[in-house]
């Protein structure tokens, strides 16, 4: 099995309106509630390509109920999650159906206490004894140590389980220390990682930082990848309007099932630039339409980057 681990799980509500605008009332035509938070999105998508997953991280309270009881109806995923004291998140979208836009608005999570954390330790170490790779998503609640990534990394290469590590901020820079397989930051997280705005220098920078492939998200320009076995530019047919909300997760999704069918790097780029792209096509995150994702697959284009320079 694959497994996902999201600290900081959450319950994604996502609101539709004419027309966004602030200072103003507004009537809402649709609500979706879903299982969320990075990983949980990550899980969502390699079971709909059919692989077992397992979601691992920690919920709690009525959000975290509800969350678990959404995770229960989704087909090839295993609910793995510790229980908390302190109630999960709610992340809410608020889709504005004239421009397309998205507005996200993310509660900080639930205050981890020290038995807590000790209780999740235990539970992935176990875990781990199953998977095939594991993939270490999103923010850290209140509580967790600021390091915790660059521990569970440590521990997954101990167990000789493949590593993706996809956070921002300090968790990304200590976590890239540890080693981790790939680390997948978006252009905003890399550009903090390296102070370079220059993807291809940032990405390359990065990987000297301990990563052994770095496969950065530029939105809908796609991704640029520093790997042991080359350099790649994977980008998507043409420019896509929809929501982007989940689009990384999606790119994880198909760089994690890359990683562990084997496929050489500009395949698994292929997939993971085809499947963002039709998460952005997709209403909610954790989502994609498989017709989308083929024609995309077959439309997505890959460029050496050491040729083209």
């Amino acid at each position: 099995m694959i497994l996902t681990v999201t600290l900081n799980t959450a319950l994604d509500i996502t609101y539709r309106v004419t027309s966004l605008r602030p200072h103003a009332e507004h009537r809402v035509s649709e609500v979706v509630e879903r299982p969320g938070g990075k990983g949980v999105n990550v899980a969502r998508v390699l079971a709909a390509l059919g692989y077992a997953v397992t979601v691992t991280g920690f919920a709690g309270g009525p959000t975290g109920q509800v969350l678990r009881e959404r995770l229960a109806a989704a087909p090839g995923i295993t609910d793995a999650l510790v229980p908390v004291t302190g109630p999960t998140r709610r992340t809410v979208a608020v889709v504005d159906g004239l421009t397309g836009d998205t507005t996200q608005l993310n509660e900080p999570g639930p205050h981890i206490g020290a038995a807590e954390w000790a209780a999740f330790l235990r539970a992935y170490d176990t875990l781990l004894a199953d998977a095939r790779a594991v993939a270490l998503c999103g923010s850290l609640p209140p509580g967790v140590p600021v390091g915790a990534y660059a521990g569970l990394i440590r521990v997954a290469r101990s167990a000789g389980v493949p590593v993706l590590l996809d956070t921002g901020g300090e968790p990304l820079r200590r976590g890239i220390a540890a080693r981790p397989d790939i680390v997948k930051p978006n252009a905003t997280e890399l550009a903090e990682l390296t102070g370079s705005h220059e993807p291809a220098r940032a990405t390359r920078d990065a990987r000297r930082r301990g990563a052994q492939s770095v496969v950065a998200s530029l939105g809908p320009d796609g991704l640029l990848a520093a790997t042991p076995e080359g350099h790649w530019r994977a980008a998507p047919p043409a420019r896509l309007r929809g929501n982007p909300t989940g689009a990384g997760d999606a790119a994880v999704a198909g760089l994690l099932s890359g990683l562990v069918d084997g496929l050489p790097w500009p395949a698994r780029l292929t997939r993971a630039t085809a499947l963002s792209a039709a998460a952005v096509l997709a209403p909610t995150a954790g989502e994609f339409d498989p017709a989308d994702y083929e024609r995309l697959l077959a439309a997505a284009t890959v460029t050496d980057e050491e040729s083209a320079a």
